[in-house]
């Protein structure tokens, strides 16, 4: 199985994965990053699709071409099977058709519930007592398709965003590479990423 890793920033979750020997063939960027210097000193190929030359962070971004760009780069490299990793831009449907079931996300709630860019804000805001992260196969719509697995973390009184957030990345960094390498397992012997879900108890 070949998977790409899709990265913005730091790559604390790629650094993650290769520490758990998820065998990463591609790491993909769409603006230069951290990330992509830990891809180079692990020996892991490094691809830069820049968004810069569709628009960058402007409106005149061009979501349509970026996506169809990073989708034509990732099937030159035969990639079967496609993890999102703090990756900052939101692509279209015709990305998820080329790898259909085949895009992975973690998010930083238990979905349903608080989708969206500000979930651990949201979060806090509604006064829930326990948060957590959630792997799922990725779709169009933002922050939905079918849950993988989740694990729960304790949300205390005096916590603001940036505690909460931590203690979630780090149940995220041990949970996201253990179900990327489930579904690699998975797809391996010919069934698809969804076969996953349950397997892997919540902590």
């Amino acid at each position: 199985m070949r998977l790409c890793v899709l990265v913005s920033g730091s790559g604390t979750i790629l650094e993650a994965m290769l520490e758990a020997d998820v065998e990463v063939t591609l790491v993909a960027a769409d603006r230069p990053c951290r990330a992509l210097d830990v891809a180079r000193t692990a020996g892991v190929r490094a691809l830069l699709v820049d968004r810069q030359k569709f628009g960058g962070f402007r409106a005149t971004f061009d979501r349509a071409a970026y996506s169809e760009e990073l989708a034509r780069a990732l099937q030159g490299e035969h990639i079967d099977l496609v993890a999102m990793a703090g990756f900052g831009t939101i692509v279209t449907g015709d990305f998820h058709r080329a790898f259909p079931g085949r895009v992975l996300n973690t998010h930083p709630s238990l979905l349903p519930d608080f989708a969206g860019w500000h979930a651990v804000a949201a979060s806090l805001k509604a006064g829930v007592r326990e948060s957590g992260c959630t792997v799922h196969v990725a779709t169009e719509a933002l922050d939905d398709g079918p849950i993988l697995a989740q694990r729960r973390v304790q949300v205390f009184s005096d916590d603001d965003e940036s505690s909460l957030h931590e203690r979630i990345k780090a149940v995220e960094r041990v949970l996201y590479p253990e179900v990327v390498a489930r579904v690699m397992a998975s797809l391996a012997q010919g069934r698809e990423p969804e076969s996953v879900a349950g397997a892997l108890e919540e902590n």
